[in-house]
């Protein structure tokens, strides 16, 4: 029985747009060959952005790693064997045979990057926005419609900027959803 200290996560490399694939025949393959005691977790890394383009805003997923899968397993002949031998997997990422274990802090890095220790992305995505401090934008829609003013910070984690605007002859820091907005 594998204990914890021998679980480590592995880089494969795999054809390019294959890491789909790769991750559902390894998954298929580990149920098949009895492998859930070497073998882990599965993991195509990927990030999700709102972005805004032509005034609209959609959501997109993105690959952290194209053409690579993280694979937590124990590094023993049969797991290797298993994972190397899967359809449209290239390799391990190491020097020659020998694989090289990615550390704790390499790991932690992932998963804060996608949302969460085991793997799973949150609800909140983030918004790639094509505005930057300074920039003079007007507003769309919204109770500050056809106002116009310099972006004074950008929170992306919120997909909100804040400009200024005058109200009543004074400068004024206004929140707004950058979906609402129109770069000049």
């Amino acid at each position: 029985m594998a204990t914890n200290t021998d679980r480590q996560w592995f880089i494969v490399q795999t054809y390019a747009g294959y890491e789909n694939k790769v991750k559902a025949n390894l998954d298929q393959r580990i149920a098949t060959m009895g492998m859930e005691d070497k073998i882990f977790n599965v993991l195509v890394p990927v990030e999700e952005k709102m972005v805004v383009k032509d005034g609209k805003s959609k959501k997109v997923t993105k690959k952290l790693f194209p053409s690579y899968v993280l694979v937590e397993m124990v590094m023993e002949d049969q797991p290797w064997y298993v994972v190397r031998h899967t359809p449209g997997v290239t390799g391990f990422v190491g020097s020659g045979n020998h694989p090289i274990p990615l550390s704790q802090k390499e790991i932690d890095d992932v998963m804060d990057k996608i949302g969460g220790s085991a793997g799973k992305k949150g609800d909140r995505p983030t918004f790639d926005m094509n505005f930057a401090k300074g920039d003079v934008i007007k507003v769309k829609c919204g109770p500050f419609e056809g106002a116009v003013g310099p972006i004074v910070d950008i929170l992306p984690d919120k997909g909100k900027v804040k400009f200024s605007v005058s109200v009543f002859g004074r400068d004024t820091l206004v929140e707004i959803d950058y979906t609402e907005l129109e770069k000049l």
